[in-house]
């Protein structure tokens, strides 16, 4: 599952919301276990997927290395 996410960081164009949010999505499943959770789950694996990425590329700060994050 994991393996096909791809690198966002560095990307041009920059990556769309919807790339994000597929990337979180497949990345909460994985740690999860869960492809689609337990009604009793949602509000926590939806507010996992909204927040990790999208954080995670704000936060990330510009290096020597972003030209290359977005050719592999």
């Amino acid at each position: 599952m994991c393996r096909s996410i791809r690198t966002l960081r560095g990307q041009a164009p920059p990556a769309t919301d919807e790339e994000v949010r597929a990337a979180a999505l497949q990345y909460v499943r994985k740690v999860s276990g869960y492809r689609q959770p337990s009604r009793r789950n949602a509000a926590a694996f939806e507010a996992a997927v909204a927040a990790a990425t999208g954080r995670l590329l704000a936060a990330l700060e510009a290096g020597r290395g972003d030209r290359e994050a977005g050719s592999r």
